[in-house]
């Protein structure tokens, strides 16, 4: 039995192949440009895209059970093809922003919630994953870090439970490996509610030298998420923040009641990730 793990080169799905092959599975990795994902020895690669079913049968071919970045856009038909070839599990990425009470009202929410639906109807097994805030989102302060030691932020005290990206993927593979978890889903969330400023601290005590915060406007930080986000879903992130600023953030045990340990705090991910920012 192979499992196909999609997104090959983001930083779950690169800790899931990793999990997978110290449990002796058969993976192969999937992506736009998965040769450049630094895979482990003796995973197979292929490329995919949602998009292109002309990679589909190459991708899925012997495959039992799929790991799956949330995308709507050609979802259908490559469920459809997965159907076809014999996969029987797909475990979901998706967010916690579709569990909300209005997701389709935002550009995140809505993106998630069509890919649920999406796999739902599929007639496939299936688990979803809904993480919260990615703790790797902080890469994003690396460059001003490095360069000149502060964190430019409109909203310093909006609270985040950040999340390992380990974390996920531990709970991907148990969820890939274990039955018991079809038509769950698990609500994922680092083990405590932080303000930036006491993540921008964590981060000074693991890379070893003072950070500090930089007041920005919203507007300046709406113009340094687009890049990266695009419009719609960088007005949502500082929309979020704005929202949370003062206010705790949800904390879901999911880590937890899938691995039966906690999940990783911010400060591990920190000492994990250090070198990202010296």
């Amino acid at each position: 039995m192979t499992i196909l793990v999609t997104g090959a080169r983001g930083r779950v799905s690169a800790a899931v192949l990793r999990e997978l092959v110290q449990r002796g599975e058969s993976v192969r990795a999937a992506g736009r440009e998965p040769a450049a994902a630094g895979l482990p020895d003796g995973v197979q690669s292929v490329r995919l895209a949602l998009a292109d079913p002309d990679g589909f049968a190459a991708a899925l071919d012997g495959v039992r059970k799929v790991f799956l970045y949330a995308e709507p856009t050609g979802i259908d038909a490559f469920l459809d093809a997965a159907r076809g070839a014999g996969v029987e599990h797909v475990v979901l990425l998706s967010s916690l922003a579709a569990g909300e009470p209005d997701p389709e009202s935002n550009a995140i929410g809505a993106f998630h919630v069509a890919a649920e639906q999406a796999l739902i109807a599929s007639g496939l097994a299936w688990t979803i994953l809904r993480p919260g805030s990615f703790a790797t989102n902080t890469l994003l302060w690396a460059p001003s870090i490095r360069e000149a030691g502060v964190v430019p932020s409109a909203f310093p005290n909006t609270h985040n439970s950040p999340i390992h990206e380990q974390d996920i993927a531990t709970v991907a593979v148990q969820s890939l490996l274990d039955a018991a978890h079809h038509g769950a889903v698990h609500a994922l969330t680092g083990p405590e509610s932080l303000t930036e400023h006491e993540m921008v601290d964590l981060l000074a005590e693991a890379v070893g030298r003072p950070i500090r915060i930089q007041q920005a406007t919203p507007e300046e930080e709406l113009a340094r998420l687009t890049p990266f986000a695009g419009p719609e879903v960088a007005k949502v992130l500082v929309d979020y923040r704005a929202g949370y600023d003062g206010v705790p953030a949800e904390v879901h045990d999911g880590v937890r009641e899938v691995t039966g340990r906690p999940a990783l705090p911010f400060a591990r991910w920190a000492a994990d990730h250090a070198a990202d920012f010296r």
